[in-house]
């Protein structure tokens, strides 16, 4: 198979690198491609009522997106953070340095890295080879945890393996962490440098970022950023098994391999995450496969269907975001083109235009405002790093959230039933993109939803005013731990 990879690659070097990018994908309606725009419509109101979860999404049919819509403060031309989704792009940067013989999927793990083995490795350890880190079948029963002063190619290798690779599923971050490690090893380029020649550049994938670990290897499991639209042409990619164009920019034995079930990961035939795992990639129920991450991060390819769903989100339920794509689009996906529907055509093109996620509900001002504006209030040392708060009367009828963190000033301006975008820092979020609105829910209850809308997540923040306390209570939509702040209690100075 490395081999047929290698001769493969002959093609993809002379053609893909260098090659012009593509701008954007072609724009079509709905019924010319065989797609029912009241199912779209269905799909994009029923995730409405059912849930304020979704943040963009779009639909391409035959190579055409047909549908498309963000929820503001989210947008088109914004980077979304993906999580796992990051895993789909690093199992593709493996797949190419196989294709240029800088590795091969049954070199064992442990000769990448001989400085960081442990002394007396296993025999288990050592038989772990790099399919095995594509598989999620280390052998490890738990994953290592990396911290921020370890080696983590180090931690890794020192981690039990209980079973013998190959044989057992567990899935495991860090495992995809070493694929991108062994990349930028066995190529001198981080997984991000290795991939925008060969996959951003050609694809029109204009400044992905991707986070790195302390020894500035992209951190492979999770940590890039694009755009949704970005996400779609990589579903459009592995749709068409690699060709973009007339150039082949990803083997498509490549594709084939990773996108198939690689390894069993149970038995559930109503469950998207019992159907089989191949290359960091997911197999899904009706004959389909994904990338996905935390939170709902979708690039969904529907070979039978020749169709491809890019979705982000912020949901505590990524089954019931496919469940609908199931029930409601996958239905509306007709072979032929259907007769043209402009009532619904023109329906759904009003509510995509649109779309928004809730805003605060509640009064504009309140008689307390006055007593309270540009009061500072000084909070206790907190694992949130948040040092102080304060609320400000703005020129309009909008409300600045001042707060303090690590010895700086942040500034954010909530807006009066609509969304203000703005940058800033807060607590321990660094600082970023952030777009805010506010209200007041009682006489002495200000509440700010603060949506940091390159990532998943977004805050609600009541700050509840009491003579010289108050009481700030912060809730964030998603989390991987407790979602909800311990409330901090803050004095006036």
């Amino acid at each position: 198979m490395t081999k047929t990879l290698s001769v493969l690659f002959a093609l993809v070097c002379t053609t893909a690198i260098g090659a012009e990018p593509t701008k954007s994908l072609p724009r079509s309606k709905p019924e010319a491609q065989g797609v029912s725009s009241a199912a779209v419509l269905d799909f994009v109101k029923t995730a409405d009522r059912q849930s304020d979860s979704l943040h963009s999404f779009m639909l391409v049919r035959h190579g055409q997106v047909v549908a498309e819509g963000w929820w503001t403060p989210y947008n088109p031309t914004s980077r979304h953070e993906l999580y796992s989704l990051s895993k789909s792009f690093t199992s593709t940067a493996v797949g190419l340095a196989i294709a240029e013989g800088k590795l091969s999927l049954d070199d064992q793990v442990s000769k990448f890295f001989p400085d960081d083995m442990p002394a007396g490795p296993s025999s288990q350890l050592k038989a772990m080879r790099v399919r095995d880190l594509l598989t999620m079948s280390t052998g490890h029963t738990s994953e290592p945890k990396l911290a921020k002063t370890d080696i983590w190619t180090k931690t890794f290798l020192a981690h039990p393996v209980t079973h013998k690779p190959g044989t057992f599923f567990m899935y495991n971050t860090p495992a995809t962490y070493m694929l991108s490690a062994i990349v930028q090893k066995q190529t001198g380029s981080s997984a991000l440098e290795f991939l925008t020649p060969r996959l951003f550049e050609p694809l029109g994938i204009t400044e992905p970022t991707w986070a790195t670990s302390p020894q500035g290897i992209s951190l492979g499991g999770y940590g890039l950023s694009v755009r949704t639209e970005d996400i779609a042409k990589f579903g459009q990619l592995y749709l068409q098994r690699g060709k973009w164009g007339d150039q082949q920019l990803v083997p498509a034995d490549w594709i084939d391999l990773a996108t198939s079930r690689q390894v069993s990961n149970g038995s559930n035939p109503a469950s998207d995450w019992e159907q089989g795992y191949g290359y960091q990639f997911w197999r899904c129920r009706h004959g389909n496969y994904r990338g996905d991450g935390a939170f709902g991060q979708y690039c969904l390819v529907l070979p039978i269907q020749d169709a491809v769903i890019a979705i982000t989100s912020g949901t505590k339920d990524m089954a019931a975001i496919l469940n609908l794509v199931w029930d409601k689009l996958l239905l509306g996906i007709e072979e032929q083109a259907l007769e043209p529907n402009p009532g619904a055509e023109q329906q759904l093109r009003e509510t995509l235009a649109k779309l928004t996620l809730p805003v605060q509900t509640g009064e504009t001002t309140s008689p307390m405002l006055s007593s309270i504006d540009k009061k500072r209030f000084s909070i206790p040392k907190n694992d949130r790093e948040l040092d102080g708060i304060s609320i400000e009367k703005s020129s309009d009828s909008n409300v600045v959230l001042v707060t303090q963190s690590g010895g700086s000033e942040h500034r954010i301006v909530c807006g009066d039933h609509e969304w203000i975008k703005g940058k800033a820092s807060f607590g321990s979020y660094p600082e970023q993109a952030i777009a805010a609105c506010g209200a007041w829910t009682k006489e002495n209850e200000y509440t700010a939803k603060l949506c940091l809308y390159e990532t998943p997540f977004c805050l609600t923040t009541r700050l509840q005013f009491t003579g010289d306390e108050v009481l700030v209570n912060i809730e964030s939509n998603v989390g991987f731990g407790q979602s909800k702040w311990p409330e901090l209690i803050g004095s006036a100075k």
